[in-house]
């Protein structure tokens, strides 16, 4: 009985499957499914648009990720007591290029962070320093506050 009743199942699935097969072929095709070459150009575009902006914000990102190295060794060589190893990495951060892909609302953070760099690299004493390199650290964190990303 079983058997029987599966077998029916099947059959009837089958056709229905069979049915809408037929019926969709046989309906007329008012509309390509095709793109139109308009579209096709905008995607293509698009795609670049997105391709530029993935190498840009890699970049960028980069350009950040500089940034951090130069304020560790700042850091490393602070807790080392060295302030004139400090000092070179210090001036790579107050006196490097901007990049390009700067948003002009972070500026503020960028030039304070130069101006707390310059301060450490003009420090006669590691506490002077010591409380500049904290100031970078604000400003560095205060943008990427503003900015909404996290550094964990």
């Amino acid at each position: 009985m079983k058997l029987h009743m599966i077998l029916v199942v099947g059959f009837v699935i089958g056709m229905m499957g069979c049915a809408e097969k037929e019926q969709a072929q046989s309906e007329p095709m008012d509309e390509a499914p095709m793109t139109p070459p308009e579209a096709v150009a905008i995607l293509e575009e698009d795609q670049l648009v997105l391709e530029d902006e993935l190498w840009r914000n890699a970049s960028f990102i980069e350009h950040m990720h500089l940034h951090a190295e130069h304020l560790d060794e700042l850091n490393y060589a602070l807790e080392d007591g060295d302030l004139e190893a400090a000092k070179t990495p210090a001036n790579w951060l107050s006196t490097h290029d901007t990049d390009s892909d700067i948003d002009s609302d972070w500026l503020p953070y960028l030039y304070g962070m130069r101006t707390a760099a310059e301060a450490v690299e003009t420090a006669s004493d590691l506490a002077t320093a010591r409380a500049a390199a904290m100031q970078i650290n604000a400003q560095c964190l205060k943008c990427h506050t503003a900015v909404g990303v996290s550094v964990n």
